[in-house]
């Protein structure tokens, strides 16, 4: 038998990247889920969609969760006949939170597991790379995966990720309205000072020892001078909050490519803008799991 038999559901977690000064790095994964099922049937290929995006994304081959599963069942040397792909959406897309992250985690989780013996014909190194690629950064993918707080790289044509055990009060503020990744990152230069280069170097760094060992050092080690001011003018509303909580020894980041505001706190509902949505999270300790 080449496939399981039934469905199988995996629950892939929200993530924030960069973190500060960690851009294209550091990745913290959240308490906050999305939920998909996927089952191998006789034909075709059938979405079954709930929740955030329900009615704006594609119904077809060109969604990113079949997109995902297609590349790992191609590593694996497999094509199921069939599919019918259910989401439980509920982590806000277009907001900084690893949406798409979590989309490519669930797909090749999903394609793993329904392969008999998945496991041992694409391990984990192998599956994180592949993510990687079609996520084009491993900083968001890696946390999506494995949970926890990750550092993550790319060595030679590797992917490669370090996770760390780390808990933390989080605060999420989300905006109504989304800012597209390639618009945020099409305001950044090609080319930076070196003293600012330097300064996130020390601040990166300072940010591992804060989460594992110094939370006292959590405001400055979330400083920035590589992304976030370069980024104000496609989310000003974003910039002056986390400009406004720091004023007051908050830590706060803009999460991923925003314009999520993140900060490292609780107990921060009173500084939520109107209609902004406010969550209070956690670490989420694991990544992408199947669902017994």
């Amino acid at each position: 038998m080449t496939f399981v038999d039934g469905p199988v559901t995996v629950r892939v977690p929200a993530t924030s990247a960069n973190l500060g000064p960690g851009f294209d790095s550091l990745g913290l994964a959240l308490t906050w889920y999305d939920e998909v099922t996927a089952e191998v049937t006789g034909s075709g290929l059938v979405f079954d969609i709930e929740g955030e995006g329900a009615d704006e994304v594609p119904r077809d081959e060109t969604h990113l969760l079949y997109r995902a599963m297609d590349a790992a069942f191609d590593l694996l040397a497999e094509r199921p006949a069939g599919l019918r792909l259910t989401c439980r959406n509920t982590i806000p897309h277009g907001r900084g939170l690893g949406s798409s992250a979590a989309v490519i985690a669930a797909g090749v989780v999903l394609a793993r597991a329904l392969v008999v013996g998945g496991d041992d014909r694409m391990d984990d190194r192998t599956m994180f790379g592949l993510a990687t690629d079609l996520e084009g950064h491993p900083d968001n993918v890696a946390p999506a995966l494995f949970g926890g707080f990750t550092i993550s790289w790319v060595d030679g044509a590797a992917a490669e990720t370090l996770r760390l055990d780390v808990e933390s009060d989080l605060t999420v503020f989300v905006p109504p309205e989304p800012v597209a990744t390639s618009l945020a990152r099409g305001l950044l230069p090609a080319t930076v000072p070196h003293a600012d280069a330097s300064f996130n170097a020390g601040r990166a760094a300072l940010l591992v020892a804060a989460l594992t060992t110094a939370p006292e050092r959590l405001i400055s080690a979330t400083e920035d001078r590589l992304h976030q001011t370069y980024r104000a003018e496609a989310m000003p509303d974003s910039y002056k909050l986390v400009r406004q909580l720091r004023v007051e020894g908050v830590p706060a980041v803009v999460s991923g490519a925003g314009p999520t505001v993140l900060a490292f706190a609780g107990g921060l509902e009173a500084w939520t803008p109107r209609g902004w949505l406010h969550r209070e999270l956690r670490v989420s300790p694991r990544g992408a799991d199947i669902v017994p």
